[in-house]
């Protein structure tokens, strides 16, 4: 991928391969906290795996819209998949030089001070209990101020109208708000108090790529801006400090691993530390990753570019105290759940591994088509209003259409993305030339829908090695604070191809099962009211 801006690129440091470290620390530790996981890994200098941990915690789902999460089970499930990785892979604290920490990023918690306790249940990003709020900030002007500032359109998506919802509806939250008692902070900032001694003096911090998804803060300034605050009734004293991504210092020490002190030294979003995991430095370059939702990162420089056709301007990293990188990203809510909910909801599958031997029964999806829009659509459409449906269906159709369906759903949504990115860039006065598409996430171990991904974009789609970018790439912001990689140069010296997907589609095909899809996401508009 090439793009031609005004912007410069990341200064590249270091020789381009890695340098051993004197220490006898010769590991890097990451925690990933997820939507519906958290895993502990840890790399050696080469980015290559060494153990991993994995634990699934509770989706509490109260009602229609709404998704939460319960903090202290995902602290206790934190420090248990730290001792179980070390544990299986017969590693000590001292072996590791740093612990970098990601974590899904627009999820809202609120905590007492003083106690650790959670005052609510996370609100997580998919929940769509403030639709009423993100549509009153665009009916009176406000919204053109928060996309001006902090990058994003007015949307339930992102956690200040979350925080705004528990300070209004949550008894007491507001009043210790105002007296300093209650917290706020994305995931990381709830993993990184806690591990660096909660209420005993833990660290209240969060790195820029977690705060650019808060619509509190000012991407220019890379700080809380009051003009935002006061839009959702916010007090800056619940806020964490807002800090670069990758910092020796920034973010304290645990003793949470067996009780020796080991440094926290870098924290970013999922998808910006996917981004780093496959070594996007240069403008232009772009990941996908596929998770519980897909994403699409573009680095843009230090420069911003506003979106106009759907995307969200945001931080990729900051590296220290480098300027601040940017991209562009598309987000989309709801792809790898809608394997999840063929598996638990409807029950057709007993293993998300299943539903691509059961695609493979079929040669086409029958003209079905899926739009998983449980919780409105996302980039590039924005819209609440939109449910899922299922559409195109006959009594032909059967179980192994939908799985077939439900795959293409995740492959044209991302197409929807990348069209919309490429209008932006050229919109800014650039170009952009889509030669492949580096990608990673769980399902990416699906075949089938790597290859339906490549021929409905029409570009080859390329795997590294280390499929688990996220977890990598809090490991690479984690050890370029401590010397364990010298440089992002060390960082691409590491990535390699797995395995590349060619398209076989032909034009036809394409152009038709598109025009398809665009009349299916119709169909979901306007299917519920929206205050």
């Amino acid at each position: 991928m090439r793009l031609l801006t005004r912007a410069p690129g990341l200064p590249r440091s270091g020789t381009g391969s890695a340098t051993r470290l004197t220490s006898m620390a010769d590991f890097v530790g990451a925690v990933d906290q997820g939507t519906t996981s958290t895993r502990f890994m840890v790399f050696d200098q080469g980015g290559r795996e060494v153990a991993r941990h994995q634990l699934e915690h509770e989706q509490i789902l109260p009602r229609a819209g709404w998704v939460e999460h319960n903090p202290q089970e995902i602290w206790e499930r934190t420090q248990t998949v730290i001792q179980s990785a070390l544990t299986a892979a017969r590693l000590s604290a001292t072996d590791l030089a740093a612990i970098g920490i990601t974590n899904q990023r627009e999820t809202a918690i609120v905590w007492d001070r003083a106690t650790g306790r959670p005052l609510y249940n996370a609100i997580v990003w998919q929940d769509t209990r403030t639709d009423s709020i993100a549509k009153a900030l665009d009916g009176d002007g406000r919204g053109d101020v928060i996309r001006e500032k902090a990058g994003l359109p007015p949307a339930p998506y992102f956690s200040a109208g979350k925080v705004q919802w528990i300070l209004e509806n949550v008894d007491g939250v507001r009043e210790a708000s105002q007296r300093g008692d209650a917290l706020f902070g994305t995931p990381d900032t709830w993993v990184v108090w806690n591990l660096t001694g909660g209420p005993d003096g833990g660290r209240h911090v969060t790195d820029v790529t977690n705060a650019s998804r808060t619509m509190l803060m000012d991407l220019r300034t890379l700080d809380w801006d009051d003009e935002l605050l006061g839009f959702f009734g916010v007090p800056r004293e619940m806020l964490p400090t807002i800090v670069p991504s990758s910092d020796p210092e920034a973010y304290g020490t645990t003793t949470a691993v067996r009780g020796t002190d080991v440094p926290i030294t870098g924290v970013l979003g999922d998808q910006q530390a996917a981004t780093v995991g496959q070594a996007c430095f240069t403008p232009g370059m772009a990941k996908n990753t596929y998770g519980t939702g897909n994403f699409m990162l573009m680095n843009t420089g230090t420069e911003i570019v506003r979106s106009e056709h759907g995307l969200l301007t945001t931080v990729a990293y900051q590296l220290g105290d480098e300027a601040p990188v940017y991209a562009l990203e598309g987000s989309i809510a709801v792809t790898g759940s809608a394997v999840q909910w063929l598996r638990d909801q409807l029950g057709i599958i007993s293993g998300a591994s299943e539903i691509e031997t059961l695609a493979r029964s079929v040669e086409d999806t029958g003209g079905m088509y899926f739009v998983p829009a449980f919780s409105g659509l996302f980039a590039p459409y924005w819209r609440s209003d939109a449910r899922g449906a299922i559409v195109g269906m006959s009594r032909f159709n059967t179980n192994a259409h939908l799985a077939r369906a439900t795959l293409e759903a995740i492959c044209y949504q991302t197409k929807d993305v990348a069209d919309a990115m490429i209008k932006d860039v050229e919109a800014s006065g650039g170009s952009i030339d889509l030669d492949v598409l580096r990608v990673d996430g769980g399902v990416t171990a699906n075949g089938l829908c790597m290859q339906l991904q490549a021929d409905i974009l029409d570009v080859p789609v390329s795997k590294p090695v280390v499929a688990e970018t996220t977890a990598l790439g809090a490991a690479y912001a984690a050890g370029l604070a401590t010397g364990v990689w010298s440089g992002t140069d060390d960082l691409v010296a590491n990535w390699n191809e797995d395995r590349r997907w060619e398209p076989t589609w032909t034009d036809e095909q394409r152009r038709t099962g598109y025009a398809g899809w665009r009349k299916a996401v119709e169909r979901t508009l306007d299917w519920v009211d929206v205050d």
